[in-house]
């Protein structure tokens, strides 16, 4: 009797702890599918908003994100060095982000702005064939962005190459401040990437929710389903234990 008694406390433990974490993750994921349908809504007005100078967007909280705003700058590229942003993928192609640092005034903070995607070639000692805009003034009209940054892993690794004269760097993942101390000089906290840009044709991947409002939704319906055949499992189970209870 005090077997079954354990047997019967024991099932309960597990069926109200398993239940009731497979419904927190629903109503998790949940939460972050609302969180990203207000985001999704912020993103568009922003792109509905009218260009900033580089001096307004510089004074935007950076406490927010500043993915989505557009601005709009004349700048001019501080040398040729071409730096890529290792494993990036655009439409199942494996290959790198590249970009230029510009500058907008002698007093103001650079500015990276994204040239493009290139694929990579299988061995990794072989660079793509990318010639930088030369240094010159340029209009640029585009939306800025920001990485999120992986607690896990957000160090640069920098690895540096010279390809026919030409500076390329290669480093991991986007730090800007990390990224600032390499160049010796202060960054803009977000990335340009121009609707055009001068002489050169390569896609602009553009990714600010990586995973929709209707994803979250979907997993989260996922957990629900889970839980309410776990309970459907563990009833069964508890009906099953009580149709042989012993004497």
């Amino acid at each position: 009797m005090r077997v079954w008694r354990l047997s019967t406390g024991l099932l309960l433990v597990v069926t109200v702890s398993v239940f009731s974490i497979l419904v927190k993750l629903g109503l998790w994921q949940l939460d972050r599918g609302i969180q990203k349908q207000a985001w999704q809504a912020t993103l568009s007005e922003r792109q509905a908003a009218s260009e900033l100078d580089y001096h307004t967007f510089l004074a935007l909280d950076n406490s927010d994100p500043l993915t989505g705003y557009r601005i709009k700058v004349t700048a001019t590229p501080v040398n040729e060095q071409i730096l890529l942003l290792d494993n990036q993928v655009y439409n199942g192609q494996v290959g790198y982000l590249a970009y230029q640092v510009f500058a907008i005034s002698a007093t103001e903070p650079w500015l990276m702005v994204e040239l493009g995607f290139v694929a990579a070639n299988k061995d990794r000692r072989i660079l793509p064939d990318l010639t930088p805009l030369p240094t010159a003034q340029y209009q640029l009209t585009g939306r800025v962005y920001q990485r999120q940054t992986n607690p896990l892993s957000d160090q640069l690794y920098v690895e540096q190459f010279t390809v026919e004269n030409r500076e390329m760097i290669r480093f991991q993942n986007l730090n800007l401040v990390a990224l600032a101390e390499k160049i010796g000089h202060q960054l803009a906290p977000a990335v340009l990437q121009p609707d055009v840009t001068p002489n050169m044709n390569l896609p602009k991947p553009w990714t600010p929710i990586p995973l929709s409002a209707q994803k979250h939704q979907g997993y989260a319906l996922q957990w629900f389903t889970m839980a309410a055949v776990f309970l459907s499992l563990m009833l069964w189970l508890a009906w099953k234990s009580l149709k042989v209870k012993p004497d």
